[in-house]
């Protein structure tokens, strides 16, 4: 095996040139979260419909009854995807222009999308019944596209009351799903607290069994559908550094194995540099930089990763400037879409994604493969001092 689960050695790792070249891929965020199609951000729907005073809590109590009789598990029936044909998503997604494309594998849910031996919570034996990682896999290689999955698990740890006894979240036969029970001492409640982040620091840390299967989930993903690209959300920065190490050698050593060439993605600082690519999440550099990196944005103008029932969409002129923006920095763009719960990509975002289909067909050779020129552009436009800037700083709650 060439890399060893030491820094040094997966700072070896090169940037495939087929990511290099790629410049604009497409994922989405399906799971058991579009069935309610609420935002702000849909995502976030089994976070908020737990906490008093959120309008997905105010949503859920009017439309499905109090959290404590209709829990977050008892949407999965209602999750059937009836209408999910991962060939036309694939079509649809090469159409576009995307050159790597794939599905959020597993959300902070707990939830995956593939056919699970580690995770009984899984697509493949309820909802839709289909293994629904391994049909995209299959449709979106057939169309020529290099296939990724969007790990998002790591933050199942944090994303539930699991103090709240009241709720199906506190019982263990449900754990599974809304992951390992602790603080139970905050039963009577915890202080209010500012920020997601102040309750997630006060938190007990997450376990070796809870990390061990952490790893064992990417492990699996990566036996059963190899694929080209992994990306991983902001929950790596609460993994110990150990286990980060060890999926990050397996990876590269099984690519090795399997003659492909791989790429991991991860938000800033939350991997040693060198090791992957890091993601910009609804933000990009001000300015040309020496490293290539890439960004997540949405088609949803709320910076709502799932689909919304009332999305507004952004236009696909306003993508295409943002694409060029990224290709002119050293950047990726990787742009999301959140099919409805039954399987059925929303007409609007289809519309969306075949207008960057056409503007790419005449303008793609001055994109795919291209390398930064000296300057990104030229004009007035005045940026932040920060360094990099973000879409829409006022959005709450735009993790995935």
């Amino acid at each position: 095996m060439s890399y060893k689960p030491s820094w040094d050695s997966l700072r070896t790792h090169i940037i495939p040139k087929w990511f290099q070249n790629a410049k604009f891929g497409i994922y989405t965020h399906w799971g058991i979260y579009s069935v309610p199609a609420c935002g702000p951000n849909g995502t976030w729907y089994p976070y908020n419909m737990y906490r008093e005073g959120t309008p997905q809590y105010e949503y859920h109590v009017k439309t499905y009854g109090h959290p404590s009789k209709f829990g977050y598990k008892d949407f999965i029936p209602m999750f059937k995807g009836e209408k999910f044909d991962p060939d036309e998503w694939a079509e649809l997604f090469k159409k576009a222009g995307a050159q790597f494309a794939g599905p959020v594998g597993e959300h902070h849910d707990g939830f995956s999308m593939w056919d699970s031996q580690v995770n009984e919570w899984n697509a493949a034996r309820m909802g839709p019944k289909r293994d629904v990682v391994g049909e995209l896999e299959k449709a979106i290689r057939k169309q020529g596209m290099r296939f990724m999955v969007a790990l998002h698990h790591a933050e199942n740890w944090w994303f539930f009351p699991h103090w709240e006894k009241e709720y199906d979240t506190s019982d263990p036969r449900y754990a599974g799903l809304y992951g390992p029970l602790h603080n139970l001492e905050w039963e009577k409640g915890i202080p209010k607290l500012e920020k997601i982040e102040d309750e997630w620091r006060l938190q007990d840390k997450p376990t070796k069994e809870f990390l061990d299967k952490w790893l064992t989930k990417i492990r699996e993903v990566i036996d059963k559908y190899q694929p080209d690209m992994l990306w991983f959300d902001f929950g790596l920065r609460f993994v110990q550094e150990h286990y980060k190490r060890e999926f990050l050698a397996y990876y590269y050593n099984k690519a090795e194995e399997w003659g492909k060439e791989v790429v991991v993605t991860y938000k800033w600082h939350d991997l040693v540099p060198g090791s992957g690519v890091t993601d910009l999440e609804l933000g990009r550099f001000d300015q040309l930089t020496y490293h290539l990196w890439i960004t997540d944005t949405t088609v949803d103008v709320g910076g709502g990763w799932s689909y919304l029932r009332d999305a507004k969409y952004k236009t696909a002129t306003e993508l295409v400037h943002y694409l060029v923006d990224n290709v002119s920095k050293n950047g990726l763009m990787l742009l999301n879409v959140g099919p409805k719960s039954n399987g059925e990509i929303p007409e609007e975002a289809r519309k969306i994604l075949l207008e960057i289909g056409k503007w790419l067909e005449v303008n793609g050779e001055a994109i795919y493969g291209t390398t930064p020129w000296l300057a990104y552009g030229e004009g007035p436009t005045k940026m932040p001092k920060s360094g990099m800037f973000s879409e829409k700083e006022e959005v709450r709650y735009t993790s995935e």
